[in-house]
């Protein structure tokens, strides 16, 4: 291998290792940087994916494969995500450029594809980056193009771009309740007051209407990229592994349902600083004007979002409470998790929709 490592910023263990005269030479029969050195530096990863920033000639990209030891599967999250990269090209949606995926594994080991690199900010560090942090007007702005990027996947046209088995739209929400409560099962420690009233009434319950489209699957401030300048504008949507083709509004309200609700004060468990945000209604009604659909039934999806979201956090607190790591954030899960599902029975208490036409399954 040529490459070198260096230690992560926790001083933990080395990064990654990257065989760059491998990636060099399948690069080579694919006409990207050819003949030229390569640079590679690594960005992130973890269980799910690792990514390298790559230079060769005046290629600069990114590259995205499973880690080292990964199970099969993760191979074919990455070429999923692949495919929703290629079928991007000429629609709205802000993504990173797709140039070419390898599925053979005598390359680097499994599949992997390459990006155009991203020139961006994570709206995840401790605070935004200038001019966002000074000049609060500019931060609603944010909120909106995270809102726009739902607006934009619901446009997008996946039956002609080839994306028509990335999911099975008939019966999404007949799905929802028994492949969630499934999961659950699997990766409780305790009982959640009010997981069997919500679970009861989501499962009794449908939203006013349903138009496939292609959602990302964990929309949110985490995997979204902004560029530099004001006003806010999305550089890119980012990790697309859970994409699929579902509801779109399940995205929107993935990506809303941390706004406290009307008249309450804002949730000290927010991970985004929401002071100088617009509204949890203002961006609903943005989004129903930015993609043409009704927005009348958004409670189910935010009882949906918030009862799946503390279903999901419930796994990482099993692993905290189950094993020997110290980790404050993981185990601040523990009552974050109580205040979704709480929130979530809440709201589905005074939520009037259709009944069900037909059972889940």
């Amino acid at each position: 291998m040529n490459d070198t490592t260096s230690n992560d910023p926790g001083g933990k263990r080395p990064n990654p290792v990257l065989d760059t005269i491998g990636l060099g030479a399948w690069m080579d029969t694919v006409d990207i940087g050819t003949g030229a050195p390569i640079q590679a530096h690594y960005l992130t990863g973890g269980s799910q994916n690792e990514i390298f920033e790559i230079r060769r000639g005046d290629f600069h990209g990114a590259l995205r494969k499973p880690p080292p030891g990964a199970p099969d599967s993760r191979n074919g999250g990455i070429l999923r995500e692949w495919r929703i990269i290629e079928a991007l090209a000429g629609t709205d949606v802000p993504h990173a450029h797709g140039y070419a995926v390898c599925t053979d594994p005598s390359v680097l080991g499994g599949t992997f594809y390459l990006m155009g690199f991203v020139d961006g900010w994570s709206p995840m560090g401790e605070a935004f980056p200038e001019p966002f942090r000074s000049t609060v007007e500019t931060q609603a702005g944010l909120a909106f193009e995270v809102v726009r990027g739902v607006a934009c996947m619901s446009r997008v046209d996946w039956q002609a771009k080839g994306l028509g088995d990335l999911g099975r739209p008939d019966g999404y929400h007949d799905r929802q309740v028994e492949r969630w409560t499934r999961f659950y099962d699997r990766v409780k420690t305790r009982e959640i007051p009010g997981f069997t009233e919500t679970t009861a009434w989501l499962d009794a319950h449908r939203p006013l209407d349903f138009v496939p489209g292609l959602m990302h699957g964990d929309y949110q401030f985490a995997n979204v990229m902004f560029r530099h300048d004001a006003p806010a504008q999305l550089a890119a949507i980012i990790d697309w592994e859970m994409g699929t083709i579902g509801d779109p509004k399940i995205d929107l309200a993935w990506a809303v349902q941390m706004w406290p609700d009307q008249g309450k004060a804002h949730n000290a468990n927010n991970y985004i600083d929401l002071t100088h945000m617009p509204t949890r209604d203002e961006l609903v009604e943005y989004f129903v004007r930015e993609s043409g659909r009704q927005c009348d039934d958004i409670d189910y999806y935010i009882v949906l979002a918030r009862w799946k979201l503390a279903i999901v956090l419930e796994q990482s607190y099993k692993y905290v409470t189950q094993s020997d790591t110290d980790d404050d954030t993981l185990a601040r899960f523990g009552p974050l998790i109580l205040d979704l599902m709480g929130r979530a029975a809440d709201l589905a208490h005074t939520t009037d929709l259709p009944k069900a036409k037909k059972p889940h399954g």
